[in-house]
């Protein structure tokens, strides 16, 4: 196994943890019952945003172990390999702007994000670097 394959494996990894995480939605925000003050358009988005990110968690995972090779060496692969690093690079900004809690859960899941942003970005770098 390539180093570049080991790192796209952590990105699987990564998104593949994401998406366990995303799952567990609905009993740690305990969405079923804080939920119900909004109006029914806003719950189905959230809930819908949600499933749609856990299957987007899940499809890249899966690119990430089957195909790790093609993500290293084929422009698509390096397309999809930039566009969840700025995802994730997004992601974390996004947590800046829009939750501006001092915890320390905050804060370890901005580092996660960075983290993906690294991952996702490094077989790049290495390549376009050589």
């Amino acid at each position: 196994m390539q180093r570049g394959e080991t790192l796209i494996y952590l990105c699987g990894l990564h998104s593949l943890g994401f998406a366990a995480f995303h799952l567990m939605f609905w009993k740690l925000f305990h969405w079923p019952q804080d939920l119900r003050s909004n109006s029914v358009a806003t719950r189905a988005i959230v809930q819908i945003l949600n499933l749609r990110l856990i299957y987007v968690f899940l499809g890249v995972a899966a690119l990430c172990f089957m195909l790790p090779g093609d993500l290293l060496d084929t422009p698509l692969g390096h397309a999809l390999l930039a566009g969840m690093s700025l995802f994730w690079l997004g992601r974390a900004i996004e947590q800046l702007v829009f939750l501006r809690y001092n915890a320390w859960p905050v804060h370890f899941l901005s580092a996660l994000f960075v983290l993906g942003a690294v991952l996702f970005a490094w077989p790049l770098i290495g390549r376009f670097a050589a």
